[in-house]
């Protein structure tokens, strides 16, 4: 039968697969692809670079300078061309541009400063900051995630207090390297130092990140008290 009866006492079509006709007389067909090679995931799907910050703060302090500065200066024009004398500071900021040589001092401190700042929101411009954010790995191409550093630092301590004779666990991650300071108060240092290194390799591989940094494991016993 080419009908099946459906739960609710509706019928339901059964999928008919079209085959094409083989020049030999036969029909040509091709097997749908492996189970396996169908939940296959593509490893990377575009680039794994850092996220661009906002800049929002930097942004908005130089649109509010911006501002100001336009401001003066349209009330300033708009008044001269109204027949009143120009604001005093400027006239005599313009007289001091005009009489102090290119060698003095506060013109030098004032080139310097406005260099600086300039250089400052180039640098802006080009890096991508957020430096707490780690890129994971992508599986998709449309789909991106990130690690907050201080994430990574909580599943790498929680971690490294699974293993026996560890009393206290330290860790700071950074883009490319995770430090690890652990305390144990019993168990010999080597066999602690070597479980942990396991421990945290396979927990920094379980983190999915895009680039896994460099572990670095360091082992003590407690102090002396008093």
């Amino acid at each position: 039968m080419s009908e099946s009866q459906g739960t609710e006492g509706t019928t339901q079509r059964l999928p008919v697969i079209e085959r094409e006709s083989d020049p030999a007389g036969g029909y040509a067909y091709e097997p749908p692809p492996p189970a396996e090679e169908k939940e296959r995931l593509p490893e990377a799907g575009g680039g794994t670079g850092r996220f661009w910050s906002a800049r929002r703060v930097p942004a908005a302090v130089v649109a509010v300078l911006i501002l100001f500065v336009a401001g003066v200066f349209l009330y300033d024009i708009a008044a001269v061309r109204a027949g009143r004398p120009g604001m005093r500071w400027r006239r005599e900021l313009a007289g001091q541009l005009a009489e102090r040589p290119l060698d003095d001092t506060w013109v030098l401190v004032g080139a310097g400063v406005t260099a600086a700042l300039g250089l400052w929101l180039i640098v802006l411009a080009l890096t991508p900051g957020l430096r707490a954010v780690l890129p994971m790995r992508r599986p998709h191409a449309d789909v991106r995630a990130g690690l907050h550093r201080k994430a990574a630092a909580v599943v790498l301590r929680d971690r490294a207090m699974e293993v026996s004779g560890v009393q206290s666990v330290r860790v700071r991650t950074r883009r490319k390297k995770a430090d690890v300071r652990a305390v144990a108060h019993f168990r010999e240092l080597d066999d602690v130092r070597a479980d942990l290194e396991a421990v945290v390799a396979d927990a920094v591989r379980g983190l999915g990140l895009a680039r896994p940094p460099a572990q670095a494991v360091h082992v003590a016993r407690p102090g002396k008290k008093g």
